[in-house]
């Protein structure tokens, strides 16, 4: 074991120590309404991918006050792989409005997977798209992305160009490298009709607000307590079966990817209709093609 890794692994179980003695000594946190869900579905059945890939199936609910987050239709949804010894990751970005199976469930949105059968149906939904089964899935409610955002002193993000929406952002974004704060990067992520490209605009956005919030994890990961800081706060708004160290580990893997090694795609399709709603026909072959690139070691060749 390296001196790198024997340092990482004497911090984790220290966290998990000081962690376990803080949730108990602090009891209005078992109580809190949870605004993130973290499970670990890597039970479910799949290729064994080895210890160096980690998949995680990123999704915000659309769930509105007083519904449960875990059974609301999804609204950004992200693979992500992540390379834990290259520092390599990886995003496959689907459509909210892409009509796929849901086991169980015969043909529907992707998104509705999560409405049905909660995160492990959603991750059986998409893993069956892309070809990849995650290990875990992250849902979040928008509230809780805000504040996140804004704990870590806002991101950072290249938007190719301007685009507004007169409900969440009547003076709209500027082309360029512009810095969103927690309601920005939620408007920027969640805006579809002021975009040319629509859902498949919306989801390149998501992924580069993904990167801007990797970006500044990695840029302050060194800082002391920076780390712990947001594991505990995790811990104290989230509903998950990972213990503390765990999700230090999962922290560290997103602090140490490479932002020069991170690809991206969106999952291509067709506009179509079913029953009169508005709906997504995805390039099933090319989500294949992403996911079978991306499989081993979380690297994406062109889109």
């Amino acid at each position: 074991m390296t001196g790198r890794r024997l340092t990482r692994t004497l911090r984790a179980g220290l966290l998990a120590l000081v962690l376990g003695v803080v949730a108990l000594a602090v009891p209005d946190s078992a109580v809190r309404p949870a605004e993130v869900s973290l499970v670990d579905v890597s039970t479910a059945e799949g290729v064994d991918l080895g210890d160096d890939v980690i998949w995680i199936l990123a999704v915000g609910s659309d769930a509105r006050p007083g519904q449960l987050m875990t059974r609301s239709r999804g609204d950004a949804i992200q693979m992500v792989g992540i390379n834990t010894r290259t520092g390599a990751a990886s995003a496959i970005g689907v459509p909210r409005d892409s009509w796929v199976p849901i086991p169980g469930y015969g043909s529907n949105r992707v998104n509705a997977g999560l409405y049905f059968g909660g995160p492990s149906l959603m991750a059986r939904t998409v893993g069956n798209l892309v070809g990849v089964q995650p290990d875990y899935v992250f849902v979040t409610r928008f509230p809780f992305f805000e504040n996140m955002v804004n704990s870590i002193g806002g991101i950072y993000v290249d938007n190719p160009r301007r685009f507004s929406d007169p409900y969440l952002k009547p003076e709209g974004f500027k082309a360029g490298r512009i810095k969103l704060d927690g309601y920005g990067a939620m408007a920027f992520s969640r805006i579809r009709k002021g975009l040319a490209g629509g859902d498949f605009d919306r989801s390149a956005n998501q992924q580069r607000t993904l990167r801007g919030i990797q970006s500044r994890i990695r840029g302050r990961a060194d800082e002391p307590g920076f780390i712990e800081r947001g594991v505990l706060t995790v811990m104290r708004n989230t509903q998950t079966n990972l213990s503390p160290a765990r999700l230090f580990e999962l922290a560290q893997a997103v602090a140490q990817v490479k932002p020069s090694k991170i690809r991206s795609c969106v999952v291509d399709g067709r506009i179509g209709t079913v029953g009169g709603a508005s709906i997504v026909f995805p390039d099933v072959s090319q989500a294949r093609r992403y996911g079978n690139a991306a499989r081993s070691d979380a690297t994406l060749g062109p889109c």
